[in-house]
């Protein structure tokens, strides 16, 4: 069923994504013994399905946290990069509200420390106990922005073409509720100062159930389906 998905919207006219890692479960990072061996298994899935780009997710003590593992994907990308120059590599990362923290910031200034021809640099605005959802991301994105200037001595205009934001549409994991007009706004801030990347979790939850709190299947405001999704593509 995916493949006839891919299939589908290749036939369209559209782009493939595929993402790797996330907060839990049967990770390349910890699982892999060796850059090598983690570029081996994530070409297994381009020489499948032929993705325009990798999302590398990268979360959580296993694999943030853990330099070791950190350092292994950053390697294991430069070798994806190397063998696949056509195919844009992202890495989508957690974020405080003044940009990346901690083992974040350190795997902005670490992949330029190794070289690692990263395209673009998604922080997840979210999560993060923020009251006013558009200043908030707006924030973090920027604060992003000065660690990749700094990392690199890219100018504002470069920082940002490396930069992109992942959202969460409606209510948060923690009560932040982002609605489609805030979203808008900040998908029109993130086309004036030129970001790359605009994505939300999640597709699956981008329907109206007012009240209905934090679930896989809807947003907990009250929307008309698929609001976020027409929001995104004008992006």
């Amino acid at each position: 069923m995916d493949e006839r998905t891919i299939d589908a919207i290749k036939a369209a006219g559209g782009q493939v994504q595929i993402s790797f890692g996330g907060w839990s479960g049967n990770k390349l990072g910890p699982s892999c013994s060796s850059p090598e061996e983690f570029a081996g298994a994530v070409q297994q899935v381009i020489d499948a399905h032929g993705p325009d780009v990798v999302d590398f997710d990268i979360e959580n003590t296993d694999e943030l946290e853990d330099y070791a593992v950190q350092d292994r994907i950053l390697q294991g990308i430069a070798i994806v990069k190397e063998n696949n120059p056509g195919v844009q590599a992202v890495v989508t990362i957690p974020t405080s509200i003044s940009g990346p923290g901690g083992a974040g910031a350190r795997l902005v200034t670490r992949a330029a420390e190794l070289g690692t021809p990263i395209d673009n640099y998604t922080v997840m605005t979210f999560d993060f106990g923020g009251s006013d959802m558009v200043a908030d991301t707006i924030s973090a994105a920027r604060g992003l922005k000065d660690q990749l200037k700094a990392a690199h001595g890219w100018s504002d205009a470069e920082a940002y073409a490396h930069t992109g934001i992942s959202g969460m549409n409606g209510v948060s994991d923690v009560g932040e509720i982002t609605t489609p007009e805030q979203w808008t706004q900040i998908r029109d801030w993130a086309n004036e100062n030129g970001l790359t990347r605009f994505a939300y979790w999640a597709v699956n939850r981008d329907r109206g159930c007012e009240g209905g709190g934090v679930t896989s299947s809807c947003s907990g405001i009250a929307q008309e389906d698929l609001a976020f999704t027409r929001i995104t593509a004008g992006f």
